[in-house]
């Protein structure tokens, strides 16, 4: 009896949240630990399907690196990687395509099937949802200090998000699982970052919340101390500061420009936690860093 009454006075204690979130859509950035661990994949189904269940429109963005650097390698394909990512070619991209929009996106939605929703996979491709087009990014030379524009091959930027599909499957009561796969304007298949997917996708759809698992606890302070909540000037002025730095900083510049596309906030949410997405909506002691536009 005591069980049952914790129970209920947890679920109590989160109808405030229900309340707040009913009828919101929530992005949600799948990968890191939380994609490859048998027991924290699970957890993440059924939260997404509770999510669904209670009122919450959540849309699924899922990376899949490991699964793809897998696959390569059993195709001995090599791969090499500028600022984190993967330089693609004509054949690597089918490969990227079949292992993102087959295999780990049906993977993702079946758990959120198995735990009692109903989620349907697709990829940016689908619908128009995610127009591309060539991402190039400068590298500085050292010595004459000239800038050469590096080519990443068919590494993709969102120029343009079409939101339709996305709302016709939420509104049908089913949720939409992406794969960060786009389209260039002439047919051409593009990679894409799944951060950067998610963010552009949250700005579009004018999400409640943009919830980033990563691998990491959140935005840290110099004395590394987590940091619960940021302004958008806030995480710019650590960027510049040098508090906000290595792999963090394009995790923060995503959810700033998700914010400035129409985002309410971002948040960079610790995956390792079992039930990260359940804490951070349901209770005031989210396990990560909020960041709010102006």
């Amino acid at each position: 009896m005591k069980d049952a009454q914790e129970r209920a006075a947890v679920l109590a204690q989160a109808l405030p949240f229900l309340r707040r979130y009913a009828g919101d859509t929530i992005v949600v950035k799948y990968g890191g630990h939380a994609m490859v661990d048998d027991s924290l994949s699970n957890a993440f189904g059924h939260d997404i399907a509770l999510l669904k269940l209670v009122g919450v429109n959540p849309v699924v963005v899922h990376g899949g690196g490991p699964q793809i650097s897998a696959m390569l390698t059993r195709l001995q394909i090599p791969s090499t990687f500028v600022d984190g990512l993967r330089v693609t070619d004509a054949a690597m991209v089918d490969v990227i395509e079949m292992v993102l929009a087959g295999k780990v996106n049906k993977q993702v939605a079946g758990l959120i099937n198995q735990a009692g929703a109903l989620a349907v996979g697709i990829s940016g491709k689908d619908g128009g949802l995610i127009t591309a087009r060539r991402l190039r990014r400068t590298v500085r030379d050292a010595d004459s200090l000239i800038e050469q524009v590096l080519d990443l091959g068919f590494v993709g930027e969102p120029v343009r998000i079409d939101p339709r599909v996305l709302y016709a499957l939420s509104g049908s009561g089913l949720i939409p699982v992406v794969a960060p796969v786009g389209i260039g304007e002439k047919g051409e298949t593009y990679n894409i970052n799944a951060d950067t997917a998610a963010g552009a996708i949250a700005g579009a759809v004018h999400a409640t919340r943009l919830l980033m698992l990563t691998d990491v606890p959140g935005v840290l302070d110099e004395n590394g101390e987590l940091i619960p909540e940021l302004t958008a000037e806030e995480a710019r002025r650590g960027i510049a500061s040098g508090m906000i730095s290595g792999g963090m900083i394009p995790k923060v510049e995503t959810c700033l420009e998700a914010v400035r596309a129409g985002a309410k906030a971002a948040v960079i949410l610790d995956g390792r936690v079992p039930h990260a997405c359940l804490l951070e909506l349901f209770t005031e002691a989210g396990p990560g860093t909020l960041i709010r536009g102006e």
